[in-house]
């Protein structure tokens, strides 16, 4: 048997940003996009388009607030139970994978309501959604002590347009997912598949681990789909075993990678990717800490992060602060980056 080909650090790096539309941008439609990327996370609305103007050529915002409203693209609770956008045909398949995920997470972690309260509280929710979409305080009122976030591991909704876009950031308008997505019939185990291939499609070559991780479901729940999904296999300088789709790009360890800005919470930085050495660790504390649950907004400089960003509004430029000295080379092409962020936050 033929010993498995060893990937370095740097090509795993070059590897998720190929994957990620972060070496070269892409001209893909926004849901065809968000399928190769394995969705954004968008709980902070300027997040998603910020993700997206980094990825997709000549991006525009209306383009993704007018796919919002087309129903081309959803934003709703999803992987790891937090704000994803990702396309309508993703949409089902993903909250049929982690919607058990999301159950037993919240019955670990919260105790003051039972299974059968919560589920009667989602019913009575579903029963008033289906007369159009409420806000935020509307939900709370129809479903009294349960959380909203229980209500959400019980019953499928979606954030619903103006809210969440550009101009109406806050999540404040929620509607019936099955009566705003057209719900094919999709099996769990044909579900968890499509969770494989596109967390593989997106971040590859991983550990099953990481897949779970990323989605926000207990590992044994992957393995049967991970046996009906034709894989490649890898090992890591680690000695890690990997596993990867057919055909997907590993590059070159010398591959250029650009300068690029990230927003906050984007998926490249979290720890299922930590092998790709995106975000070195001893710049993690300065990313996710108590201060910023959220996390900030980072650069890249050839593929790692190298700095945090912000707009400034009075300014009308972006501000960069580097974790260390910028080559003369690459700040430059930073600068120019920047410079049109500015332009597309004006």
């Amino acid at each position: 048997m033929r010993a498995a080909r060893v990937l370095t650090e740097r090509q795993l790096n070059r590897s998720v940003l190929a994957r990620q539309l972060l070496l070269e941008r892409a001209r893909l439609s926004l849901p065809r996009a968000l399928e190769r990327v394995g969705g954004l996370q968008a709980q902070y609305a300027p997040s998603m388009y910020v993700g997206l103007w980094s990825r997709v050529a000549a991006f525009q915002r209306d383009q993704l607030t007018r796919a919002l409203e087309r129903r081309a693209v959803v934003q709703a609770t999803l992987m790891r139970s937090t704000i994803h956008l990702v396309s309508a045909g993703d949409y089902w398949p993903m909250a049929v994978a982690v919607r058990d995920g999301r159950r037993r997470r919240w019955k670990a972690t919260h105790k003051n309501l039972s299974e059968p309260e919560v589920a009667r509280a989602a019913e009575r929710l579903r029963s008033q959604l289906r007369d159009g979409p409420l806000k935020r305080g509307e939900v709370q009122a129809v479903i009294g002590e349960c959380e909203l976030g229980a209500a959400g591991a019980w019953l499928e909704m979606v954030r619903v347009p103006p809210s969440g876009t550009w101009t109406r950031r806050r999540a404040d308008l929620f509607g019936l997912a099955e009566e705003w997505v057209q719900r094919p019939e999709v099996s769990e185990a044909d579900a968890l598949e499509l969770i494989v291939r596109r967390y593989l499609g997106a971040f590859g070559p991983a550990t099953p681990a990481d897949v779970a991780g990323w989605a926000g479901i207990p590992a044994p729940d992957v393995e049967p789909a991970l046996e009906r999904v034709r894989l490649r296999r890898f090992r890591s300088e680690l000695d890690e075993d990997l596993i990867d789709l057919p055909r997907m790009p590993i590059p070159e360890a010398d591959v250029i990678a650009p300068p690029r800005f990230l927003p906050t919470w984007d998926a490249n930085l979290l720890v299922h990717t930590r092998r790709a050495g995106i975000l070195p660790e001893q710049y993690r504390p300065l990313i996710f800490n108590s201060k910023t649950p959220q996390s900030v907004g980072t650069f890249l400089i050839d593929g790692r992060v190298g700095g945090t960003w912000r707009f400034d509004t009075g300014a009308d430029r972006i501000r960069i602060e580097p974790f260390e000295p910028i080559p003369r080379g690459a700040r430059r092409e930073l600068e120019r980056e920047a410079d049109a962020l500015a332009a597309f936050h004006r």
